[in-house]
């Protein structure tokens, strides 16, 4: 049996996005048959070691304050733990191949491997690995990091980005690399919807309620106007005090449901009811939020910006971040014409069973493994 380490400082429950990728993709290499050790960061009263779904994940002693965030120096205190953790491990266990998620911080551990023990390697990036991607965190470092990076990534045998325009964004920041893009996925049997169930009148959203990820463009968009449809909002944040100030008085009816747990009963009701699905961010990578609104059946509007077109591509709508103007419009238009909500609800689905599923993009790291 083949062995697979896995590295990712983030890893359920611990993080953002990349997490349950990590996971999804780790899960699948065992169904596939292989052996995986994930490596990731200690956290409270989270086990040194558990196994689950048939990963053996091991937690290395680190510092962190956040389950949902983590900065600079919380990194490198995972790099040092993780280093001496599988220098240790690797006198009595031999990994065939390593995936490691994100350049940096992770990639270090995995470049050290690749040099000490000639342990070959793959990166998937995922957004704020990659200078210029956020606007708000890592700038400072990212200044200095472009030779380690540029580094990490020639000794890869691949980097794999979940989006055209991270890999793209790459390759302008940090230099010539040996790119390619297999899509993040979602998996049909586990975000299990009742796709027969009547859809409503509900205008759905989700995700953590930050400015950068547009909410009060749809709240602009549809509260001096009155619409058929109520909205929905999942998700809880920092901005949401001035989201509900906002949504006073609207003459379209917008609820807040707060933080909705994934795959919680509450939450797959919403989608199953939902008509539309809006991600109205600023940035976004490879929204699996976006994905899961398609699964749904939902006529998906988002915006043109990052990795959210090419999602979307001829099966849904975008707009420019932060036009309210145009997002009502094409809220009256679907609201008020049932025959091109139903087309463009099969049309999301349809191009998402053919492009975004686990099952293929995995297909493609095994190829890589391979």
């Amino acid at each position: 049996m083949k062995s697979i380490l896995v590295l990712n400082y983030e890893f359920p429950p611990l993080g953002g996005g990349a997490s349950p990728v990590s996971y999804e993709i780790a899960k699948r290499y065992v169904r596939k048959g292989f052996e995986v050790d994930v490596v990731t960061m200690a956290y409270k009263d989270l086990p040194a070691y558990e196994q689950l779904d048939g990963i053996n994940i091991y937690r290395v002693p680190c510092v962190r304050k956040k389950r949902e965030t983590c900065e600079t120096h919380e990194m490198i205190s995972y790099v040092i733990s993780a280093i001496s953790f599988l220098t240790k491990r690797l006198k009595e266990k031999k990994y065939d191949f390593c995936h490691c998620h994100f350049l940096i911080p992770t990639g270090l551990v995995a470049l050290y491997l690749k040099k000490k023990y000639g342990l070959n390697y793959i990166v998937t990036i995922h957004g704020s690995d990659v200078p210029g991607y956020n606007s708000d965190r890592f700038t400072i470092e990212h200044h200095f990091t472009k030779p380690l990076l540029k580094k990490i990534g020639n000794n890869a045998k691949m980097i794999c980005s979940p989006s055209l325009f991270l890999k793209e964004l790459a390759e302008n920041r940090i230099g010539k690399l040996n790119i390619i893009n297999i899509p993040n996925g979602i998996d049909l049997e586990e975000f299990k919807l009742d796709l027969l169930k009547p859809k409503e009148k509900i205008i759905l959203s989700t995700g953590r309620l930050l400015e950068r990820k547009g909410f009060h463009t749809l709240i602009r968009a549809v509260r001096d106007i009155e619409l058929p449809f109520d909205v929905h909002i999942a998700g809880d944040g920092p901005y949401r005090q001035q989201l509900e100030e906002m949504a006073k008085g609207s003459k379209t009816r917008i609820i807040f449901h707060g933080w909705l747990d994934k795959g919680s009963r509450e939450l797959l009701d919403l989608y199953e009811k939902a008509s539309i699905y809006i991600l109205a961010s600023s940035k976004e990578n490879a929204s699996i939020a976006l994905l899961e609104g398609m699964a749904a059946r939902c006529a998906v509007i988002s915006t043109n910006v990052s990795g959210c077109p090419e999602t979307v591509g001829d099966a849904g709508f975008v707009i420019d971040f932060d036009d309210d103007r145009r997002l009502r419009e094409l809220l009256l238009d679907l609201c008020h014409d049932p025959k091109k909500l139903q087309d463009y609800s099969h049309r999301a689905y349809n191009r998402l069973v053919s492009y975004f599923l686990w099952d293929k993009s995995l297909d493609k790291y095994i190829a890589l493994l391979n």
